[in-house]
């Protein structure tokens, strides 16, 4: 098999990164991948839920009991993340009694080339270690008039056609614009997660 070879939690090159090596269409990659997270963390129980941080809601992943965290930059195949606010962790633990995997930081298209399988590569591993649920936030601007700073919008539905959409995506019908979630909300529904979204409106 060409592509990614894991030694021991490590790429051979002592690497650990591994970005330029990794096809995030490759499923056998990504099960090496999975197997890599296991092998750094000591799983209490199966995690059920899945978190993805957006911009300004890393703290989240504070809140997790007996944590256990572990650097996206110990995970081969990972992207890295350049926004101010995003600590690039997975951390394990309990949250609200539930045992969790909770992303500190997402990666955006606009920091990797619009490559979505590759932003979208946790939502595939958290699905190997086992989530039913996927919880996504992410920071928005409203153009919903009737929207406030620091509103919390629960999402619906999505418009992923940026295109189509010209200056004015309220000829479309929507409330808010990210630049995140939908490639993951996507992935996750073709694996069979069940997905809550929220964005944290913070400009309009």
């Amino acid at each position: 098999m060409n592509g990614l070879h894991v030694q021991n939690g490590h790429l051979p090159n002592g690497n650990s990164h591994g970005l330029s090596m990794f096809d995030p269409r490759d499923y056998d990659e990504l099960l090496q991948i999975t197997d890599v997270v296991r092998n750094q963390v000591d799983l209490k129980e199966t995690p059920s839920i899945g978190i993805i941080c957006g911009s300004g809601l890393g703290d989240i992943g504070d809140c997790i009991k007996e944590p256990q965290v572990l650097s996206y930059k110990k995970i081969p195949g990972f992207p890295s993340t350049s926004v101010v606010g995003h600590k690039g962790n997975m951390i394990f633990g309990y949250l609200g009694g539930k045992y969790v995997v909770c992303m500190q930081g997402r990666f955006h298209p606009y920091e990797h080339g619009m490559d979505l399988a590759l932003c979208a590569t946790p939502v595939r591993v958290m699905h190997q270690l086992g989530i039913k649920t996927l919880i996504v936030s992410n920071a928005a601007g409203g153009v919903n008039p009737a929207f406030n700073y620091g509103d919390l919008m629960v999402i619906k539905d999505h418009i992923f056609m940026p295109g189509l959409c010209g200056f004015s995506p309220l000829t479309v019908g929507a409330d808010a614009l990210g630049m995140s979630t939908c490639h993951e909300v996507t992935v996750a529904r073709q694996c069979g997660i069940r997905v809550f979204g929220f964005s944290l409106i913070t400009n309009m």
